[in-house]
């Protein structure tokens, strides 16, 4: 959440002049400034016996927590597409369509080579770089907070739902039409997996950071 610079400075002052901060929040809640805004600029001050505010430190962008979790990132997405494209690859093979040309059919094996080369390449780079980030973060936890991270985190959970909510889509049409065959059913089913679980996974940890902001 962006805090308002004009908010900010109000509670500096206030602190500073030793007004308690329950007293801050009643009067800022008076002003028509929400909780959420007034514990946001209240947390960037940290809770010490000392004449004036004293700032917490910042969360700040750097080069190196950019990579990091552009990595991160690029290869959670190229996991998950090799994951999901293998798993269609073997539905493929056990409900194969009468219709397919021998073209079609002979595309499947490189179709399962390009799928593993993904996996075997970006997985262990996905995990060694969620294990150096998570490190760091236990090492210094302002780095939970990182602009990188944040806005990374909420394209994740977009992209997640964009795909769990046109793979719905897709489900109910077909049935609807009577047009849901063990195949398209599989596939749905393991787009939906996939999606739900990196969906779920990455909202639970926004919502962890919240609550420890809270806190």
């Amino acid at each position: 959440m962006a805090i308002n610079e004009e908010l900010t400075g109000f509670i500096r002052e206030a602190l500073s002049r030793g007004l308690p901060r329950d007293e801050i929040r009643g009067v800022l809640s008076q002003a028509d400034w929400s909780e959420q805004e007034a514990e946001a600029a209240l947390r960037l001050f940290a809770a010490v016996d000392f004449p004036i505010a004293v700032p917490r430190p910042r969360p700040s962008l750097s080069a190196k927590q950019a990579f990091q979790y552009l990595v991160l990132f690029g290869t959670l997405y190229l996991s998950a597409y090799g994951l999901g494209s293998l798993l269609f690859q073997f539905i493929n093979l056990a409900f194969p369509d009468p219709l397919w040309s021998e073209y079609e059919i002979g595309a499947i094996p490189r179709a399962i080579r390009w799928a593993v080369a993904s996996l075997v390449v970006a997985t262990p780079v996905f995990l060694y770089a969620a294990r150096t980030i998570s490190r760091e973060i236990a090492a210094s936890p302002l780095k939970r907070a990182s602009p990188v991270r944040r806005w990374l985190t909420y394209l994740t959970l977009a992209i997640a739902g964009g795909i769990l909510i046109g793979d719905s889509t897709s489900l109910v049409y077909n049935l609807l039409a009577g047009e849901a065959t063990a195949r398209f059913l599989l596939k749905t089913l393991t787009i939906g997996s996939i999606a739900g679980t990196v969906f779920v996974y990455y909202l639970r940890d926004l919502r962890r950071d919240e609550k420890e902001e809270g806190g």
